[in-house]
């Protein structure tokens, strides 16, 4: 039977998967990443700004690994699958003054796109301390932001790729897989948001939404040169009730199934979430929906 997989928006068939594995055999000794920047040169596999799909190639690699499908170089840095150390993130000296007052005392406030700037690290720090799933690098494209008010920082908010199958957002837009897999790169996942633990203001969370939901496609379109319509967000119902997406507008369409990206054998290893989204045009279901 023919190998039929999608794995990070690649189609995986017995013929691909041959030449996969013709450039590892080819390419063994250089490494993984010499073998996915090769991949993607090969593939032509590149973002709208024309950088190579990098990261999105090895995660895709890593993956075809874990199913048994490919052989890997060891990794260069040692591992050999024991017990993995997470690198320790420093956290940059901030204020951590309580900030208790109202919306109105608090503003205006400044929402500061922090990738490749001397604020990321601030930002990595800060969600590594202060949020409960910690800090990961997002694979593909991401933005992060840190919003402050007179130079102390209040939140941080940070946007990747969506999810590649979520069934009641796929429902709620109507399209056909064939859509969805030219049109994915139109929708932004909300992956982190965090006010800071110090920072006491009613109303603040959905009023960064609001601002966010008008700055993010420019951001969007300038970074990886296209725009994005819709954004997503998954609630874990199990600690927060969904409260300031809820006062910003975000449409509610359904909840998750309770399984892994990777799970195959429909065993529920995930919290289910409450799936939230808000269309940033109205047109946003002609646009995800275009097949050409």
């Amino acid at each position: 039977m023919e190998t039929k997989l999608v794995i990070c928006g690649q189609r995986i068939t017995d013929d691909n998967l041959a030449f996969v594995r013709s450039v590892i055999e080819r390419h063994f000794s250089q490494g993984r990443t010499f073998i996915s920047n090769e991949l993607c040169r090969l593939w032509d596999w590149r973002q709208p700004n024309d950088r190579l799909k990098q990261m999105s190639c090895s995660l895709l690699l890593l993956r075809l690994e874990q199913r048994g499908l490919v052989k890997l170089p060891p990794k260069k840095n040692g591992h050999k699958g024991g017990p993995r150390h997470k690198r320790l993130i420093q956290i940059p000296p901030h204020s951590m003054e309580p900030i208790h007052t109202s919306l109105p005392h608090l503003l205006p406030i400044q929402i500061k796109m922090v990738r490749f700037t001397q604020w990321e690290g601030l930002y990595k720090g800060l969600i590594e301390a202060y949020h409960y799933l910690g800090y990961s690098q997002t694979v593909g494209e991401h933005l992060k932001y840190i919003v402050f008010h007179n130079d102390r920082p209040l939140a941080c908010i940070g946007f990747g790729q969506t999810a590649w199958k979520v069934a009641c957002r796929d429902d709620f837009i109507g399209w056909r897989p064939t859509q969805r897999e030219r049109n994915i790169q139109s929708i932004a996942q909300n992956t982190r948001f965090l006010i800071l633990p110090w920072v006491k203001v009613p109303y603040l969370a959905s009023h960064i939404l609001g601002k966010i939901s008008r700055i993010i496609s420019k951001d969007w379109q300038r970074f990886y040169g296209h725009e994005i319509v819709l954004l997503e967000t998954f609630v874990d119902m199990e600690r927060f009730k969904g409260t300031c997406y809820k006062a910003s507008n975000w449409t509610y369409v359904g909840s998750t199934k309770g399984r892994g990206k990777w799970d195959t054998y429909h065993r529920c290893l995930v919290p289910v979430k409450a799936v939230f989204v808000y269309p940033l045009t109205k047109d946003f279901r002609e646009v995800l929906a275009t097949d050409d």
